[in-house]
């Protein structure tokens, strides 16, 4: 295949507003099946055109013992498969259901039951070895093209319906992009039950970026696969950059990174710049490494697809602009009151949107459902944001993360940053305590830089140098390590557990 007729099949992909997630791969393959796709550690080394082909091989599999429309869950270990598998269910005119490996048995069941699933894979090896399905069972664009669960972490995960247009949105849009090979090359280490390393994975294929990808995390594993290989993008969340940090990223020589993408929480400014400047925007001939790296953060959540909006950290954008979330194509974003009129802007209210990724509904969830969306259609994220001109915005938390201290809103958000500011701090997570004459007031707990053994009261003096006297944590508890979700989240549930006794 020539050059030309290579790049005007991708084009076309691009602009292919039927693609399924039951053909991506076979669309992708007909453009370059010989082009990198992916280099597990430990795991498989494919191309385009291999995973093409065994996703289709296992979508006869999956077809020989499920019936179009059921779904499939797909409970495999974490890995690069566990998204191919996802795409051979579709193919084969199911609807996959991935789950991640770190769920409990009983909530995996859970997951089984409430989705009622059909089939249920744990491995390959339950898909025999057999001819290829060869054509992909019709579907359409606003079909339902997978479930992904919710986290689960405030009650029993439910199951957004996401149509295959809302998945895929403008993912295909990524191979208008140019490619110069190895210098493209992404590092990632997410989970891809999770809808940020599912559209991660999709997305990287679009772009003709082959992505390095770690099962599982491990912080120095990450800087060795960065500095060694020469990568130039990295796609992690919060915590995973917390703990790069902690690993020695700022002693490593990680200056062929042209772009740090985050997603799944809110990257605190001062983390982006220090990444921003570990990397480079481009390494000159004679000069060596120049400028600053790009910062890319999505915003979005399972309900969305993905990412609704984003912000750009860019080397000469000024500081103030590079906090501003902006929607993406095809979004439409509004910030309303505890009475759903809009906020003057400046205000803080919640942010609602409407777009293409928006969920169908909660599968067998009616009442969820209505829940989620406002009289007039619009999702109901639960995100506080501060409303700027033209659908911009800048995060401050989750609505559910505001304490009411005596009348004053203290945001979680904005005092763990400013815990986060101490040198012997490496995270912070702050919540409300219930108090018989404030009502709530914010306590919180920390975990230490390496090496550090930070003092709770010196912490208090520098939060009271840095914040409102409403705002400064009555209590701070120093401890080993903050409690987390599968997708590293901080689980402010059992944050509150954690500093309920006083300890």
């Amino acid at each position: 295949m020539t050059p030309v007729l290579r790049g005007l099949r991708r084009t076309l992909l691009a602009f292919d507003r039927g693609v399924t997630l039951g053909t991506v791969l076979e669309r992708l393959a007909a453009a370059g099946p010989g082009r990198l796709l992916v280099d597990e550690r430990d795991g498989p080394r494919l191309t385009v055109g291999e995973a093409a082909d065994r996703v289709d091989r296992w979508a006869a599999a999956v077809a020989a013992r499920a019936r179009p429309g059921e779904v499939v869950v797909v409970a495999t270990p974490n890995g690069y498969e566990q998204v191919l598998l996802a795409l051979a269910a579709s193919r084969a005119g199911c609807v996959p259901a991935p789950v991640n490996d770190r769920m409990r048995d009983d909530e995996i069941a859970h997951v089984v039951a409430d989705a009622g699933a059909s089939l249920v894979l744990r491995s390959v090896a339950d898909l025999p070895p057999g001819p290829p399905l060869g054509r992909a069972h019709p579907a359409g664009p606003t079909d339902v093209g997978a479930v992904f669960y919710t986290s689960g972490t405030t009650g029993r995960p439910k199951g957004a319906e996401l149509t295959h247009r809302g998945i895929l949105g403008g993912l295909n849009l990524a191979a208008l992009l140019p490619t110069t090979g190895r210098d493209h090359e992404a590092v990632a280490s997410l989970p891809m039950a999770h809808i940020m390393g599912f559209i991660t994975a999709v997305g990287l294929a679009c772009a003709a970026v082959p992505v390095r990808f770690l099962p599982r995390f491990d912080a120095a594993a990450v800087l060795d696969e960065l500095e060694g290989r020469r990568a130039g993008i990295y796609v992690g969340v919060p915590a995973m950059y917390r703990m790069l940090l902690d690993a020695g990223a700022a002693e490593r020589d990680l200056t062929s990174v042209r772009l740090w993408v985050s997603g799944a929480d809110a990257l605190p400014a001062e983390l982006a710049d220090r990444f921003a400047r570990m990397g480079a925007l481009a390494s000159v001939p004679g000069l060596g490494p120049v400028g600053r790296a790009v910062v890319a953060e999505g915003y979005g959540m399972v309900e969305t697809a993905g990412g609704a909006a984003a912000r750009v950290v860019l080397p000469f954008l000024p500081a103030a602009l590079s906090r501003v979330g902006v929607p993406l194509p095809g979004y439409r974003t509004r910030v309303v009151d505890e009475d759903g009129a809009p906020v003057a802007r400046g205000a803080v209210g919640e942010l609602q949107l409407t777009g293409p990724g928006v969920l169908k509904g909660y599968r067998g969830d009616g009442e969820a459902t209505r829940g989620a969306f406002t009289d007039d259609g619009w999702l109901r994220t639960g995100d506080l944001v501060r409303r700027g001109p033209l659908g911009a915005f800048t995060f401050e938390g989750r609505a559910k993360d505001v304490i009411v201290r005596g009348g004053y809103n203290v945001y979680a958000v904005e005092v763990e940053q400013a815990l986060e500011r101490h040198p012997e701090v490496a995270e912070a997570a702050v919540v409300g305590q219930p108090d018989d004459r404030l009502g709530e007031v914010p306590v919180a707990a920390v975990r230490p830089a390496p090496g550090a053994d930070p003092d709770p009261e010196d912490l208090r003096a520098w939060a009271t140098e840095q914040l409102s006297s409403y705002k400064v944590p009555v209590r701070i508890r120093v401890v080993d390590d903050l409690p987390r979700s599968g997708t590293r989240k901080v689980q402010r549930a059992e944050v509150r557990a954690l500093l309920a006794d006083g300890g």
